[in-house]
C-alpha cells in the first residue's frame, strides 16, 4: 500500500491551537495539505482566548514547508461555522478534509453542574460541530468527496464520574455523526468517529478515582498515537464510513453499537404485560447472535 498523501487536499481542522488539534494538524499539513488552523486560544473550559495559539500553529506548519492559514471563530455559532469554512474557501478554494477537534471540559459531581456549565459544553462540542459541518458538508457535495471525523469520547458511550455534561455532549456527537454519514455516503463523503484517550490539558482534569484499579503498565498517551488513526480515517485509503474506533493506551479498536436478538411478541399475541417482560428479561438481555444495523430502518428490520 502506498504511502498516506493529502498532497492537493484541503484540511480544516478545529480546536487545532494545541494537544490533539495539532497533532492532527502538523501531521495533515506534513503530509501534503493546506489547512486552516482554527483556535480561539483559551483554556479547557473555552475562556481567555487569544490568537497566539492558532498562529504559532500556522507558524510551525509554514517553517516546515507546509501550508496554512489560522482562523479564530467560535465554532458555537452558525456565523463562526460558516467563518471557519469561509476562510478555507477564500484561502484555499475548497474542501476537503475536516477534523472536528474543538472542546472544552467543566467536571464537578452530577448536583454540583451548573445549567451554564452544561450549556457551555453541549455549545461547542454538539452545535459547533454541527455549525462546521453544515457548510463543509454542502461543499463536499457539489465536489463529490469529503472526509469527516468526528471527536466523541468513551465518556458519552460508556460513562465517567463527575463528567455528565461532557458525556452528554459527547454522546449527542455520535449521533450526530451517524445521521452525517448516511446523507453523505451518497455523495462521496465518509464521515467515522473516534473516541480518543491521549495525554493532555483535558484528561488532566478528570476524577482520579475512577482510575484506581487500572493497569498500572506503561501505555501510549502521546496525542500523536490518536493522529495516526485520524490521518488515516482522513485518507483516500479509507474506504469504511459509520464507524466508531477506539484508541486508548496503545490500542485501536472498532466500537460498535448492536442489537440483541431479543424477546418477540407476534402481531396475534396479547401485548406483554411487565410480568411479562420479567419472565422474559434473561432472554431480552442475552448478547448471543446480536447484530450491528446500519441504520434506524436497519435495526427496524432485524424484528421478524
Amino acid at each position: 500500500m502506498s504511502e498516506i498523501s493529502f498532497a492537493g487536499r484541503v484540511a480544516i481542522v478545529t480546536g487545532a491551537g494545541g494537544g490533539l488539534g495539532k497533532a492532527h494538524a502538523l501531521e495533515i499539513a506534513r503530509r501534503g495539505a493546506k489547512v486552516v488552523i482554527n483556535d480561539l486560544g483559551g483554556d479547557i473550559s473555552g475562556a481567555n482566548g487569544g490568537t497566539a495559539m492558532a498562529d504559532d500553529v500556522v507558524a510551525e506548519i509554514q517553517a516546515a514547508g507546509g501550508d496554512a492559514v489560522a482562523n479564530y471563530d467560535s465554532v458555537a455559532t452558525p456565523e463562526g461555522g460558516r467563518g471557519i469554512v469561509e476562510t478555507a474557501l477564500d484561502a484555499f478554494g475548497r474542501v476537503d478534509i475536516l477534523v472536528n477537534n474543538a472542546g472544552n471540559i467543566r467536571n464537578a459531581p452530577f448536583t454540583d453542574l451548573s445549567p451554564e456549565s452544561v450549556e457551555s459544553l453541549l455549545a461547542v462540542h454538539v452545535k459547533g460541530a454541527f455549525h462546521v459541518t453544515q457548510p463543509a458538508f454542502e461543499v463536499m457535495r457539489d465536489n463529490g468527496y469529503g472526509r469527516i471525523v468526528f471527536t466523541s469520547s468513551a465518556a458519552g458511550l460508556f460513562g465517567s464520574i463527575q463528567q455528565a455534561n461532557y458525556a452528554a455532549a459527547k454522546g449527542a456527537v455520535f449521533g450526530l455523526a451517524n445521521v452525517v454519514a448516511l446523507e453523505g455516503k451518497p455523495h462521496g463523503i465518509l464521515v467515522n468517529t473516534i473516541l480518543p484517550a491521549a495525554n493532555s490539558r483535558m484528561q488532566a482534569d478528570m476524577n482520579a478515582e475512577q482510575f484506581v484499579g487500572m493497569p498500572t503498565t506503561p501505555a501510549h498517551g502521546e496525542p500523536e498515537m490518536i493522529t495516526a488513526m485520524v490521518a488515516y480515517l482522513a485518507s483516500e485509503q479509507n474506504t469504511a464510513t459509520r464507524e466508531l474506533y477506539s484508541i486508548a493506551r496503545g490500542r485501536y479498536a472498532r466500537v460498535f453499537m448492536g442489537v440483541a436478538p431479543g424477546w418477540h411478541v407476534a402481531h396475534d399475541e396479547p401485548v406483554a404485560t411487565a410480568d411479562d417482560v420479567a419472565a422474559h428479561i434473561d432472554r431480552i438481555r442475552d448478547l448471543e447472535g446480536y447484530a450491528v444495523p446500519e441504520s434506524m430502518v436497519a435495526e427496524f428490520a432485524l424484528v421478524p
